[in-house]
């Protein structure tokens, strides 16, 4: 559900106003609006060293990870810690570049052997160039006699398809030589691969460094947390209301209805404040805060990855949550990749303790549970069919029977998203405006009771309720009138019924692609049950007639394991992301979903828990 919110316009002394924002960020309670933020060349440095600091804190916990056995004096400052592990970073980058640039000259060197570059620049002052030039094989063996007459060759290094070799010839002589050229080099292998140490040992000196910088991470966090209150209240301060000749200053905030009387005791408390609360309005740029029981809360991440629902409308996480679960069940469809995630999910939920990780961690377990139920229902185990093996158990046909069956799940939720939009409609402005969602709904219903059903089951057709019953078509002109002449209350009849019939036209061609793309439900699942039983073949069609029990295993088991592991993977991001499109445009779409232009963004003192 969507957190209730109460607006506050506050009107204070412009001198009081950095006292104000530090007042308001111990609170921790209050959304102040900023608008048209325009940030200057000194904020986006800003920026710059907010997001690089809180990347160093990253970077030097993994890297402290992995070079446990070194340690530092901590910086006096987390300024200071920023800055010195900036300047290492950079130094950092410059050798490896470095070190990237000498091994592939020294790779290029190496066919050249050992030799002085001095005594070539000593001969080129005596009249002898040496040119250095590769050429195929094939070329050199054909060619190599023509050019002996013309110049003194050398060769030095040969592979099966390679020949490197040199060139003497006379100052300012041109060579005509069916060959690639390269720079005469200034150094040999050796030498490159000394420079290479040499840049190597000075990359493994930022290591004391960056275990200095690594023993200020409590101090580089800090650093982080003061640069974002900082950008806190210059963007505040950019975008306030002047008045008065700058003299006063005039704040938007926003507070949650259940801790507003906090908000109001401080700004009652603070000196020459003078501040109005009210309810927001429809024209209002209200901010959104989603308070869900622990089940939904789980699916927010998905919903976040579209957009937070609008102030005054409907939270739909907690209604796509079941659907997004059993469709991820439904892609997948296996037992035993259901278990590999599960066993996943409960070693994140075990290990990790940061928040939104622990949700991601809740969010593979409950998907997990799902395609586990589901593949333990459809009897399939890592592509195995355990119909095979439990005979007696009657499981559920997946390919034989899935496909009209997702059709049927893809109608009752697009019914369910239009009973929802009823729902919002009349919660925010009367019947009399959801009536051509209702007729829309009732012509659907109808149509999936009358059609739909028996399609499934003959014997679920209703009595009395068929697709030739009067019931029927009385359902359809009750959904009609509606559609066609209740649509927009106060307007022409003639108007709406020309509006009416263009969003039937719209609404029967739209419905069509809507129930069409929950055929991928039944396409994923199945395509993921072939891959796994191709793999499962291919295993058992490598291992040789008549082996035995060892040798099956050392045959099988590498192809089961890269086989199932890339069809794991594959399959995976399918599930998660085509349940998510059916959610975002079916779904969405059909509920009357709009979204928020804002998250609800308290102006807080940081730390690494609220970052």
């Amino acid at each position: 559900m969507i957190a209730r919110m109460s607006k506050y316009d506050v009107v204070l002394f412009a001198a009081q106003q950095e006292d104000f924002i530090e007042r308001l960020r111990e609170l921790g309670l209050v959304d102040i609006t900023v608008r048209g933020w325009e940030p200057t060349e000194e904020d986006r440095q800003l920026l710059l060293d907010i997001e690089g600091s809180t990347k160093a804190v990253e970077f030097l916990r993994s890297w402290r990870a992995e070079h446990p056995a070194l340690r530092g004096e901590a910086y006096a400052t987390g300024r200071e810690a920023y800055e010195r592990y900036a300047e290492a970073q950079r130094e950092a980058a410059a050798l490896r570049g470095e070190i990237a640039r000498l091994e592939k000259l020294a790779e290029e060197l190496r066919p050249w052997g050992a030799f002085d570059a001095a005594h070539g620049a000593a001969l080129a002052e005596n009249g002898i160039v040496l040119h250095y030039l590769t050429a195929s094989s094939t070329t050199f063996d054909k060619e190599a006699a023509a050019w002996n007459e013309r110049y003194t060759l050398a060769e030095i290094h040969r592979t099966a398809s390679t020949v490197w070799f040199v060139a003497i010839a006379a100052l300012g002589e041109e060579l005509n030589l069916d060959a690639q050229e390269m720079k005469a080099p200034h150094m040999d292998a050796a030498e490159a691969e000394r420079r290479i140490a040499a840049e190597e040992a000075k990359l493994a000196a930022l290591d004391a460094r960056f275990a200095r910088a690594a023993a200020s991470e409590e101090l580089l966090a800090a650093y982080a947390a003061q640069l974002r209150e900082r950008l806190q209240g210059i963007r505040v301060e950019a975008t306030a209301e002047h008045a008065a000749d700058g003299t006063l200053v005039v704040l938007e905030g926003w507070a949650e209805t259940a801790t507003s009387e906090r908000v109001d005791r401080m700004l009652a408390d603070y000196p020459d404040a003078v501040f109005i609360k009210s309810d927001p309005t429809p024209e209002d740029d209200t901010p959104v805060k989603l308070r869900n029981n622990r089940f939904a809360r789980i699916f927010e991440l998905v919903g976040d990855m579209y957009a937070r629902p609008k102030y005054g409308t409907l939270d739909l996480t907690p209604f796509f949550a079941p659907f997004y679960m059993l469709f991820f069940g439904i892609c997948l469809n296996d037992a035993g990749y259901g278990l590999i995630l599960l066993a996943a999910g409960i070693a994140m939920l075990a290990k990790v303790r940061e928040p939104m990780m622990r949700r991601a961690a809740w969010f593979a377990t409950m998907c997990a549970l799902s395609t586990t139920l589901f593949g333990l229902f459809c009897g399939s185990f890592f592509g195995m069919s355990l119909a095979e093996y439990f005979p007696s158990i009657p499981f559920f046909d997946f390919q034989g029977e899935f496909f009209s069956i997702a059709l049927a799940i893809g109608m009752v939720q697009i019914l369910f998203g239009l009973v929802l939009n009823i729902y919002t409609t009349v919660r925010s402005f009367g019947w009399k405006y959801a009536f051509g969602t209702l007729g829309w709904f009732i012509i659907l219903l109808s149509g999936s009771l009358a059609a739909g059903l028996p399609m499934l089951a003959e014997g679920w057709a209703i009595p009395g309720f068929t697709a030739s019953s009067p019931a029927f078509y009385g359902a359809l002109g009750v959904g009609a009138l509606f559609m066609l002449l209740l649509n927009t209350p106060g307007r022409n009849p003639l108007v709406n019924i020309g509006s009416g019939l263009w969003d039937l036209y719209n609404n029967l061609t739209g419905l069509l692609s809507d129930v069409l793309s929950y055929i991928r439900l039944f396409a994923i699942g199945l395509s993921g049950g072939v891959l796994a039983l191709v793999f499962n073949s291919l295993a058992s069609g490598f291992v040789p007639d008549g082996a035995n029990i060892v040798v099956r295993l050392l045959v099988m088991i590498p192809i089961l394991l890269i086989g199932h592991g890339i069809n794991l993977f594959m399959s995976t991001i399918s599930s998660f992301v085509h349940p998510m499109r059916l959610t975002f445009v079916e779904f969405y779409k059909n509920a009357g979903f709009e979204m928020a232009s804002r998250s609800f963004d308290p102006i807080r003192k940081m730390n690494r828990e609220n970052e």
